[in-house]
């Protein structure tokens, strides 16, 4: 017989509440990986899996999650925009964004959403499990290097409106295109569109998108 406590078990017999964890990955097969890898833990439990940002919110309701994963690039909505209304709808609930792409304006993105942890996708299972329990304890997690690099570039010097923009004007939209999807006159959006263009110090529109990007500023 083993002397190996029980799942759910301290060493001293004592029960354990399972972390109930929500996966949000776009990717089934990392979505999957992960799962599998945080359900070899005691003490946590994946009790919901998505694959939209748009479908977490009404999963963290549903499910009574503790902790909710959010990959950063998914469809729907992105996971720091999934963070930020399960934030505002379910504030005691932890969040972890997850990156594939270490771009600094991504972190304070995320910080800025309510996220409590921060960590490159790539991690050891052994780390992400140690962030879901150190998070809901009350603690933050940061990638020490990803906070290094968000330090060095500097805040996002784009506006809500500015970034609105440029992400509409990422397809190649007109400035008619854009006014019309927008609300706005094609005045106010050429004059966004410059302003953006002389903030990240670029030729046109198409490179102050890469460049915004690039930077985790979209």
């Amino acid at each position: 017989m083993s002397d190996q406590p029980e799942p759910g078990v301290t060493p001293t017999g004592e029960s354990v509440r399972c972390i109930r964890v929500l996966l949000a990955e776009d990717q089934s097969m990392v979505r999957e990986a992960l799962a599998a890898l945080l359900g070899l833990e005691d003490d946590i439990e994946v009790v919901a899996q998505v694959a939209r940002g748009d479908q977490v919110l009404a999963a963290v309701g549903e499910h009574g999650v503790d902790v909710a994963l959010l990959d950063i690039e998914m469809p729907g909505c992105t996971g720091i925009e999934a963070a930020a209304q399960v934030h505002r709808a379910y504030p005691a609930v932890k969040l972890v964004v997850l990156t594939t792409f270490g771009r600094p304006g991504y972190l304070r993105s995320a910080m800025e959403a309510g996220a409590d942890a921060f960590l490159v996708k790539d991690a050891p299972a052994a780390q992400l499990a140690a962030a879901v329990r150190k998070v809901l304890a009350g603690e933050r997690v940061i990638d020490p290097t990803l906070a290094a690099a968000a330090l060095a570039e500097g805040a996002n010097p784009l506006t809500d409106r500015e970034r609105e923009v440029l992400r509409a004007a990422a397809d190649g939209s007109t400035n008619a295109e854009l006014a019309k999807a927008l609300h706005l006159s094609q005045g106010t959006v050429r004059n966004y569109l410059s302003t953006a263009i002389q903030k990240l110090a670029v030729r046109n529109r198409a490179e102050a998108v890469r460049i915004a990007r690039e930077k985790g500023w979209l």
